[in-house]
């Protein structure tokens, strides 16, 4: 199944159908994915590469989410954009709250790679937009506007 958060916005491409395309191609599980500030990267789920599959994909070998600079394990962020297995709910409901006294959809994902469930990390086109914060959402509301 497809998940999307609402609070991370991807405009101009469709990221969803490209994903989907993805999933089809290497019978996986994907997340959206792009390269972020490594001062920023205790925002977001950060994900280790296993190797490089073509421009765009990786698959990934670790996700940890939040972690601080010194222990990210890369610079690369998962956004909320989700191809998912039936078998997160199972890893879900058997999760303790995490950072932030938080589920994590992306603890769960782990538990899932650790069961060598294959998943990839896409690099999409189009525009990301974060409303995750107040100064992201003013941001993000301004570029609306001009469409």
């Amino acid at each position: 199944f497809l998940m999307l958060l609402p609070d991370d916005l991807i405009m101009k491409k469709n990221c969803s159908k490209s994903m989907i395309a993805i999933h089809k191609r290497y019978k996986s599980s994907v997340m959206a994915s792009m390269t972020v500030n490594k001062k920023n990267v205790s925002r977001w789920g950060i994900y280790r590469i296993n190797k490089k599959l073509d421009q765009k994909n990786y698959s990934i070998l670790d996700v940890i989410e939040k972690p601080s600079i010194k222990k990210a394990p890369s610079s690369k962020a998962v956004i909320g954009r989700y191809i998912l297995p039936k078998k997160i709910f199972s890893k879900l409901l058997n999760l303790k709250p995490g950072k932030g006294g938080e589920i994590h959809i992306t603890d769960a994902i782990r538990l899932l790679i650790n069961e060598n469930y294959k998943f990839i990390a896409h690099n999409f086109a189009g525009k990301y937009l974060d409303c995750g914060s107040m100064n992201g959402y003013i941001k993000s509301s301004i570029e609306i506007a001009k469409l």
